[in-house]
């Protein structure tokens, strides 16, 4: 057994911020993960999270995974005081951290995200999964680009994917082929990167942004979704100022979109 301090790492936090949709909680102060091929399950204690897996798989995987060496308190100093809004979130979002995805599970996931909301998206990845995936014994991992390309469109529209199915196979195929080397993306520059994201079909700025931080760890990306385009509007008088963040744009936008979205839901109650 391993353990992460709670202090700055927010478990319920990270798993409601989008960005991770098989990070699921099981029962008050139990989650279970599922990613790169393995499951762990992760049990709160009163000052630490305990992962049920071997010290040498949390020093080789999991550390880095959860993003557990950077200063993220350095990225909330950052923010000015007299922005009251960005304050609030920032610190209402205190123990997000910016998960180490894979790229080809984010890819699909963010194709698949476009008009739904986390619960379907959640919905959409379990069924892909089960249906396409390698089992793991308590779960099954992400189904590999053959298996999704072998599905057929109208496979992929069974796990109720909609339009999305037909943009999933193309990514599927480009990347089983070698057409799309995701591997190799990750010797590009942010702006290249990119550019070759928005080269796959069904993939527009927002969705490649989403790849680049969440799949790649582009921590300068700056994904905009109706959310964060509702907070620009309301808040910045449609222009954020972005300069102030650079190259940790992403971890702002995470508070963000954690933020108004409570914001929203504490509205319609």
């Amino acid at each position: 057994m391993e353990f992460i301090p709670k202090q700055d790492f927010n478990l319920e936090k990270i798993a409601d911020s989008g960005q991770s949709f098989r990070l699921n909680q099981l029962e008050p102060g139990r989650f279970r993960l599922t990613a790169r091929k393995r499951c762990v399950e992760l049990a709160e204690r009163a000052d630490a999270w305990m992962l049920d897996c071997p010290a040498a798989e949390y020093d080789g995987l999991w550390r880095s995974y959860f993003d557990l060496d950077t200063d993220y308190a350095a990225f909330r100093a950052a923010v000015p005081e007299k922005d009251a809004y960005l304050t609030a979130a920032a610190k209402f979002g205190t123990g997000i951290r910016i998960l180490r995805q894979d790229p080809w599970e984010m890819l699909v996931t963010f194709i698949i995200s476009q008009r739904k909301n986390i619960p379907a998206i959640r919905a959409c990845v379990e069924a892909l999964c089960v249906r396409y995936g390698e089992s793991l014994g308590r779960e099954y991992a992400f189904p590999a680009p053959a298996a999704l390309s072998g599905a057929g469109e109208e496979g992929l529209r069974t796990c109720a994917l909609g339009y999305r199915a037909g943009y999933v196979l193309a990514a599927a195929r480009l990347v089983q082929t070698g057409a799309l080397d995701l591997e190799a993306l990750a010797s590009l520059g942010d702006g290249e990167l990119l550019e070759a994201l928005t080269a796959v079909p069904g993939v527009g700025v927002k969705v490649a942004s989403c790849v680049s931080l969440f799949g790649y760890h582009r921590i300068a990306a700056f994904p905009r979704d109706v959310w964060i385009n509702r907070v620009v509007h309301e808040h910045y008088r449609g222009r954020f100022p972005l300069y102030r963040y650079k190259g940790f744009a992403g971890v702002i936008q995470q508070y963000l979109f954690y933020y108004v979205r409570y914001e929203g839901k504490n509205t319609k109650n």
